[in-house]
């Protein structure tokens, strides 16, 4: 067996694209960014990770109503939240001794509504 430009394996008895083969591996991202790629859909795959992301959607809150709001305890929200920040998919705001989060950016929305709307397909 030989190895093409690519690094692919080329089997004598199978008939491969190399030209589809070249032109994926060149664009393909490097396995880094595919892995922090990775880690950020992880992060929504948690419901109360996307509770929490839905009602940032409306207003920024502080820890207690998002916790009062999805009938959970301060410290399981702080927790979701301090992940959810780590990754800028939130932002925080201090007000006085009040922490208010709200969406980092329009992606989150955007990531969150393609979604939504894949499943609901």
């Amino acid at each position: 067996m030989k190895q093409n430009d690519c690094g692919f394996e080329v089997c004598d008895f199978m008939h491969l694209h190399e030209d589809v083969l070249k032109r994926v591996c060149a664009e393909m991202p490097g396995e880094e960014v595919l892995s922090d790629l990775a880690e950020l859909f992880r992060l929504f795959s948690d419901s109360t990770r996307i509770r929490i992301l839905y009602a940032l959607f409306e207003s920024e809150m502080c820890v207690c109503d998002i916790a009062q709001l999805l009938s959970m305890t301060q410290s399981a929200i702080s927790h979701q939240l301090r992940a959810l920040k780590q990754a800028k998919l939130v932002r925080a705001r201090r007000d006085g001794k009040t922490v208010f989060y709200a969406l980092a950016d329009d992606h989150v929305r955007a990531i969150i509504d393609q979604g939504m709307e894949h499943i609901l397909e």
